[in-house]
């Protein structure tokens, strides 16, 4: 490790001498690494974070949402909602062409975006022969319908509070008809979109390369069109220590995470950059729509599952804090107020679980009392990523009287267990789709019980039931939020789940990059991103 951490520390003394040696338009181009590649480029496929931020540069839809998530226009300048919250008409802009291809066979090889490319994108989200895995987002539309050019009307079963946000996902993308007819299922490897960047390369597994569209329609305060930079590589290194060594020599711009095989070297244990990088790396942190938790199986006839002291227990007998600080180097929030993380409307500083290890002891006394079982014991199913948090509530817990085992297993094992309700407790993730606080209920929702939903742990309460439904049907966002906050309670008392940590953002950018900015949906958004050029560091 010390010889590791030394070829590490002397890689970065030298990025003076390979940035002297890079081409004088680096500054141009802007790199990253995934160590998952890309699927497709195909938005309908835009399921996981390698094809949302590969289609992100590439497409367009009616709107979009800014770093504080709140929904502005986008290929829509405009949008009117029915006072009865079911019709939305969205007024089309009449200046976005596509990207060019000889097949437009027009002057300029291009032509304008028009309200029947929403009606075809739809058309095609939800055709069973496409099997667009995105197809849910339309679950709630009753018909939608091009009125004409510019004007797109899109009808709802009954109201949603939420659509808008849904919208804004990559999956509601527009693209043209007469170019996904002419490469059928290649359309994944020649994407035309409207987006500031267009296709140019794609090595599978090996790189990815984007080019400026000149044609691009959005511009900067100050009128400059977007995007600043030329072009955009992306490379599939699988390896984590390799990826790091690729930053540490300025081959890349951007590391989005923090692996576990570096993150001592680069953070101290409260989450600062260490001093040997700070000279080169620039940090930046912001909340991410993704809680962290430990779910019970509620359907499980073991005794111990069942028992709401224990699941208590196992709230108040770790320290998360301390979790935080020792495992995660600082990154993440302590979940102490609920399953609604910060960073999305609905949050609340309301009272969760606390660490209290002697109240644990308490409830645990108490259980055995009342059973007559004198070791309970309870066994959470996580993947090797999260092993270490485990095995720390694992150590944490048995202090208070309560045995837990902890079985590694491959994560897609898990996945699939979870809806078959074969596992009794299991760690998991629940990340946003959209920005609605919605999005982090509707998992204990009672007619969301998996395989119907993603209702994992089976937990059911008429009053949360009850809640849910009547959000939808309220059209103020404070009253709404209010609603939320209360089925957030009900959660907190029930204790289907052990809220862990709600995540950040993380993100180490090499320190001349310019307007890269986080967002709570950890989407990579390029358009007004920029490059100091360095001749010398």
């Amino acid at each position: 490790m010390i010889r590791y951490l030394t070829i590490t520390y002397t890689l970065f003394s030298l990025v003076s001498c390979e940035k002297s040696s890079q081409n004088n338009k680096d500054h141009l181009v802007f790199r990253y690494n995934h160590h998952n590649n890309v699927s497709s480029l195909d938005p309908a496929f835009a399921r996981d974070i390698p094809n949302i931020w590969s289609t992100n540069q590439l497409f367009n839809s009616l709107v979009q949402l800014d770093d504080s998530l709140h929904i502005i226009p986008d290929i829509a300048k405009k949008w009117e909602i029915s006072k009865d919250m079911l019709t939305y008409t969205f007024t089309l802009r009449n200046d976005i062409k596509f990207h060019k291809h000889k097949l437009f066979n027009t002057q300029d090889s291009t032509r304008t975006v028009v309200a029947k490319d929403f009606a075809y994108s739809f058309d095609r989200l939800i055709d069973p022969k496409v099997a667009s895995p995105g197809n849910w987002v339309l679950k709630s539309v009753e018909n939608y319908k091009a009125i004409n050019d510019t004007l797109f009307e899109i009808r709802l079963k009954k109201p949603f509070p939420a659509f808008l946000g849904l919208m804004s996902m990559r999956y509601c993308s527009v693209v043209p008809k007469e170019i996904v007819n002419f490469y059928g299922n290649e359309f994944r490897s020649n994407p035309i979109g409207t987006g500031p960047f267009k296709f140019k390369l794609w090595e599978e597994n090996v790189k990815l390369v984007l080019r400026k569209n000149e044609l691009y329609f959005e511009k900067d305060s100050n009128g400059k069109q977007l995007p600043y930079l030329e072009a955009v590589a992306i490379t599939f290194l699988p390896d984590k220590q390799s990826e790091f060594l690729q930053f540490a020599q300025g081959k890349i711009d951007l590391l989005n995470s923090l692996d576990a095989s570096y993150k001592d070297e680069l953070l101290t244990p409260s989450g600062k950059l260490r001093d040997q990088y700070k000279q080169q790396v620039h940090i930046s942190k912001g909340p991410y729509l993704n809680s962290e938790y430990l779910g019970f199986y509620l359907d499980s006839e073991k005794e111990e599952i069942q028992s709401i002291l224990l699941r208590k227990a196992i709230n108040h007998g770790f320290d998360r804090e301390k979790m935080i600080t020792y495992l995660k180097n600082g990154i993440g929030i302590p979940a102490i107020n609920g399953f609604i993380p910060k960073g999305i409307p609905g949050f609340t500083n309301r009272s969760g679980y606390e660490y209290n290890p002697e109240k644990a002891r308490k409830l645990i006394d108490r259980y055995k009392k009342e059973t007559g079982n004198d070791t309970p014991m309870i066994r959470i199913a996580t993947d090797a990523n999260y092993q270490s948090i485990c095995e720390f509530i694992q150590r944490e817990l048995e202090k208070v009287g309560l045995t837990i085992i902890v079985d590694v297993m491959p994560s897609s094992t898990i996945r699939q267990k979870k809806w078959a309700g074969k596992l009794e407790s299991f760690r998991a993730s629940w990340i946003a789709d959209y920005p609605d606080a919605e999005n982090f209920l509707s998992p204990y929702y009672s007619k969301n019980h998996t395989p119907n939903g993603p209702n994992y742990t089976h937990f059911k309460n008429d009053y949360f039931d009850s809640l849910y439904e009547e959000s939808f049907l309220i059209t103020d966002t404070k009253l709404r939020e209010q609603h939320y906050s209360k089925m957030d309670s009900i959660i907190i008392s029930e204790a289907p789940i052990v809220p862990l940590y709600y995540d950040e953002v993380v993100r180490f950018t090499q320190k001349n990059v310019k307007g890269l900015t986080n967002n709570p949906q950890n989407f990579l958004i390029l358009k007004r991103v920029w490059k100091k050029s360095l001749n010398k560091i």
